[in-house]
């Protein structure tokens, strides 16, 4: 399995990387879309939808409305207002599992999260890639949220106890919140002296983090839900020893669309 992983990872980290920093415009845009499709297509079978036909149908729909949002740019306030409005929702859900689960049992509703979840975050890489520093802003919202998971996942060996929501995730505790959180922050501490921001930038800095990485945690958990009860292990086996797409970048699609919108407010 390690093995599997290391070969995995070899090869998709160099089209990873070039995809998300040597591609501008349209061929960008195009590239995210055919990763958030992939993500539709999963997101089919976590809402129930087994059939092959079905999901494809589902990543059609998605493939239809990035285009869409492509064409109409001025959709991006509305996106992004709707996925900040869902992931408030998704914290909610998410700690209150499963005594809430019926209330979007039904596959429409499944669907219509996978939207809201997946197109937000298209648009969100598509918005931070147009600012004038928009690779290494994406490099940055990456950066908080690997540091998060490294934080977490030291810190939740070393100290946790506290489980965070054991009847979505058992493995993940408070203390590793803690841990993840603590470590993106000193991350952006460094990042915010290198480039000598003054106390109100670093202040609004430090709190952007925090809120992007908190944000992240929920991302994660939610596919986690989605994965239990729907009664599966990974997304899909796309990726051998990765699983799928979605297990992948579960924790931006939470992330990102926060992140541009932060950054929509300490532009405006």
């Amino acid at each position: 399995m390690l093995k599997q992983r290391i070969i995995t990872a070899l090869i998709l980290l160099p089209i990873a990387l070039c995809g998300f920093f040597l591609l501008e415009g349209a061929g960008f845009a195009l590239f995210i879309a055919l990763v958030v499709t992939l993500g539709a297509w999963e997101w089919a079978r976590l809402a129930g939808f087994a059939a092959q036909p079905q999901r494809v149908a589902f990543a059609v729909l998605v493939a239809a409305a990035l285009f869409l949002m492509h064409t109409f740019p001025g959709l991006a306030p509305w996106v992004l207002g709707a996925a900040v409005l869902w992931w408030v929702v998704a914290t909610f859900l998410v700690l209150t599992y499963p005594r809430t689960a019926p209330l979007w049992s039904s596959a429409a509703c499944k669907l219509l999260i996978g939207l809201l979840i997946l197109l937000p975050a298209w648009q969100g890489l598509v918005l931070i890639k147009q600012y004038p520093l928009g690779n290494w802003l994406i490099m940055a919202v990456m950066v908080l949220v690997w540091g998060a998971d490294i934080g977490a996942y030291f810190s939740g060996r070393a100290f946790g106890k506290r489980k965070l929501a054991p009847q979505v995730s058992p493995g993940k505790s408070w203390e590793g919140v803690y841990g993840g959180l603590l470590l993106s922050l000193l991350i952006t501490l460094a990042v915010g002296v290198v480039r000598e921001w003054g106390v109100a930038q670093m202040l609004s800095g430090l709190i952007g983090a925090a809120v992007v990485v908190l944000i992240s945690v929920v991302g994660d958990l939610t596919e986690s839900m989605f994965k239990r009860q729907a009664g599966i292990k990974d997304s899909s086996n796309l990726l051998p020893g990765h699983g799928g797409v979605l297990d992948r970048i579960d924790s931006l699609t939470a992330a990102v669309p926060v992140f541009a919108v932060l950054l929509w407010m300490a532009a405006s």
